[in-house]
């Protein structure tokens, strides 16, 4: 029998854990506000700003073509969440599970964990530089001097290391319904946090900040062709830039009321986030230029410029919520569900945590000393270069295949059922992945290809969908 939305209402199929299990109804809590947070959260990290304030630089556009690209992006990556997240919230399903539709029930564990290994690593280093604001607050109030140093770490970045660490656990520890009460607090709080800092460099500024954001970023030697290329890269660079929880947006997307719940949460946390957190970052820039004398894309350079006592502790208050914030979004969830997704009978929500966490330790707590020396960040971005053509494959199953049709109770069945496909993998998927990883992967190694590294992950996902229904449809795999 095909499970229909309503499916939901039924028991959840039993022996598959407490993390993977499809979300009834009475579960699906979540309202157009929450799924904003989600995206309010992504966007306002630390690295989110220096990126967004750096792409009005280094692209060498003006303002406002650099602008218009992020709204572009914002609109973009909307369109392909609604997509993406359209499984979730039509049967519960988080994406491990949804990727069995269409790369097998074992092969849905390839790309699970290949998520996973990028979410894991990115969750120790987030947990290390959130820790770094919670530094800042206790020096600023304390007034206490730098000692000696262990891996890099003094007393005191110890101490919030391992504070922030234990922070997160409470969180997880508590269920998704505590994860949805931080961000709906963070991500409101790290907006009027960013105003106050505008508000303070228009008062050092006299006044001039509005008319130098006018004229900072123009380009005088900017031809059409320059602004456009630029302007397409930008988009490339952003949609890579959520390309991870594009593909996983169903893990969040099964907790929302209904669709319209989503799309309105996309809808204003998305193009509206984009519009509000690029206008902050470009008046912020501005300003720094014009109270210092230089365009400074970081924003706690600011705030330590400022030299204010107050600011500073509230600044390092919220860098940690907006660090925290997109460590949950982004890291957490995935690695959660892709470990958990390895031995769904066995591995719980918390288990899966816990795991995670202990990585988040060892790699947080090296980070300082070895791990970012180590030129760990080709592994990385390989890792995450080969998710681009899942998201492709994933698509093209679900819409043009199935019809948006799926047998839940089927894709529970991890050794049977009619998504196993004999031995567990479906070989047009896995064909259609590995041909269209080559390509993704060779943007980040192979220099002659480096001019399409802003367009890896649109053209990687687009070749695995094209590829997967190619084959998929030669061998009759279509609903």
């Amino acid at each position: 029998m095909t499970a229909t939305a309503e499916a939901g209402a039924a028991a959840a199929p039993q022996g598959h854990g407490d993390t993977l299990h499809p979300i009834p109804p009475e579960e699906k809590t979540w309202g157009w506000f929450a799924i904003f947070n989600i995206w309010a959260n992504d966007i306002q990290s630390l690295f989110g700003y220096s990126l967004v304030a750096s792409l009005f630089i280094s692209y060498g556009v003006s303002g406002w073509t650099a602008f218009a690209a992020l709204i572009v992006a914002g609109l973009m990556v909307m369109f392909l969440v609604n997509l993406s997240g359209r499984a979730g919230e039509k049967y519960g399903i988080p994406y491990p599970v949804l990727a069995r539709a269409s790369l097998g029930t074992a092969g849905a564990k390839l790309p699970a964990i290949l998520r996973a290994t990028v979410a894991v690593f990115w969750y120790g280093v987030q947990v290390y530089f959130a820790s770094t604001a919670v530094s800042l607050l206790i020096y600023t109030v304390t007034g206490a001097e730098p000692g000696a140093t262990m891996l890099g770490l003094t007393a005191v970045d110890w101490l919030a290391f391992l504070l922030v660490w234990v922070f997160h656990i409470l969180i997880f520890w508590r269920g998704m319904g505590w994860v949805e009460t931080f961000l709906n607090i963070a991500g409101p709080f790290v907006y009027a946090v960013m105003i106050g800092l505008v508000i303070v460099l228009w008062q050092k500024s006299d006044g001039q900040l509005l008319a130098q954001a006018q004229t900072i970023f123009a380009n005088p030697e900017g031809t059409f062709w320059s602004e456009f290329s630029g302007f397409i890269a930008i988009i490339g660079t952003m949609v890579a830039y959520f390309a991870a929880v594009m593909l996983n947006f169903s893990d969040f997307s099964r907790f929302a009321k209904d669709r319209k719940a989503m799309v309105l949460g996309n809808l204003a946390g998305l193009p509206f986030n984009m519009i509000i957190f690029s206008a902050l970052a470009l008046l912020t820039t501005a300003g720094a230029a014009v109270v210092y004398g230089e365009a400074i894309i970081n924003p706690t350079e600011i705030v330590e410029r400022t030299d204010s006592v107050i600011l500073g502790m509230i600044a390092a208050i919220t860098f940690f919520a907006a660090t925290v914030g997109i460590n949950l979004v982004a890291n957490f969830i995935p690695a959660v569900n892709g470990i958990a997704n390895l031995a769904p009978t066995k591995i719980s929500f918390r288990a899966a945590g816990l795991i995670t966490s202990v990585f988040a330790l060892v790699i947080g707590g090296f980070w300082n000393s070895f791990i970012s020396e180590f030129g760990i960040a080709g592994f990385v971005n390989t890792l995450g270069a080969t998710l681009a053509p899942i998201y492709g494959i994933m698509i093209v199953d679900y819409y043009l295949l199935r019809n948006e049709e799926l047998d839940r109770d089927h894709l529970y069945e991890t050794g049977g059922g009619k998504y196993h496909y004999g031995n567990g993998w479906n070989d047009a998927a896995l064909i259609a992945f590995a041909t269209a990883a080559v390509f993704s992967v060779a943007t980040v190694w192979l220099p002659f290809l480096a001019f399409l590294s802003g367009y890896a992950w649109i053209c990687g996902a687009v070749l695995g969908g094209v590829i997967y229904h190619r084959l998929a449809k030669k061998r009759g795999l279509a609903a």
